[in-house]
């Protein structure tokens, strides 16, 4: 009875259990990352606090870069909604999965060659195919023979447009128009320029989501509902 029971407890003992297995594998593992930390935060300046600083940073450099970068607005070509000095936050990930802008989008993009040497916002008045035209019998801008309402946006006092325009937008690009349209240099001040005042959806840098400064100002800006009624580009006829 005695050897059977001796017999017992020797082969539990020489028999490795599970966890620790499992504990021996990984622990050169798991020291070997907490030296590297203890390398990296000994190197650093300020050691651990300026790690997570730095981790930090690179996150927001990342973030700034791929995903939502903040735009400050420098005149006042977008009022009443968008006010000199407001900051809005820029969603680069609107367009990046074959979407595409849309009729009324308020969006950021680099005027180089088209405006000027430098990133604009504008709304999006057409699309490819598009023939916008100013004016109807009432003051209006057709787009593909449907009249625009743009009240709910336009600046107050302002006319759609004092210059009358027939274009249609070549595919690939998008004709915009400032919401202040008597302080606004856009696609109808370029109609003689390079690429006729239309910018090519590459230069697109995001769609204007949010206005994020200042705090008492801090809205979404929604797709306003005016042009949801304008036929398709390849139903509009002369």
């Amino acid at each position: 009875m005695d050897t059977e029971a001796q017999q017992t407890e020797r082969d539990r003992s020489s028999r490795p259990s599970l966890s620790e297995e499992i504990s021996d594998t990984g622990e050169p593992e798991g020291r070997s990352r907490f030296a590297l930390l203890v390398r990296i935060t000994d190197w650093l300046p300020g050691g651990l606090l300026s790690l997570t600083l730095l981790v930090c940073l690179v996150f927001l450099l990342l973030l700034n870069a791929f995903v939502v970068q903040p735009f400050q607005i420098p005149s006042g070509s977008m009022e009443n909604r968008l006010r000199i000095g407001d900051r809005v936050l820029v969603n680069k990930l609107a367009y990046r999965f074959g979407a595409e802008p849309q009729r009324g989008d308020v969006v950021v993009f680099d005027g180089t060659g088209y405006f000027g040497n430098a990133d604009y916002i504008k709304r999006v008045v057409g699309v490819g195919g598009d023939r916008v035209v100013c004016c109807d019998k009432e003051g209006r801008i057709e787009v593909n023979g449907r009249s625009v309402d743009e009240s709910t946006f336009l600046y107050p006092g302002d006319s759609p447009s004092t210059v009358p325009f027939t274009v249609v937008v070549p595919k690939g690009t998008l004709f915009l128009l400032g919401d202040h349209r008597s302080d606004s240099s856009d696609s109808r001040d370029h109609l003689g320029s390079p690429g006729g005042g239309m910018i090519p959806l590459s230069e697109v840098i995001g769609r204007a989501d949010w206005i994020a400064w200042p705090t008492a100002h801090w809205t979404r800006l929604q797709r306003p509902g005016a042009y949801a009624h304008v036929p398709a580009a390849d139903g509009a006829h002369g």
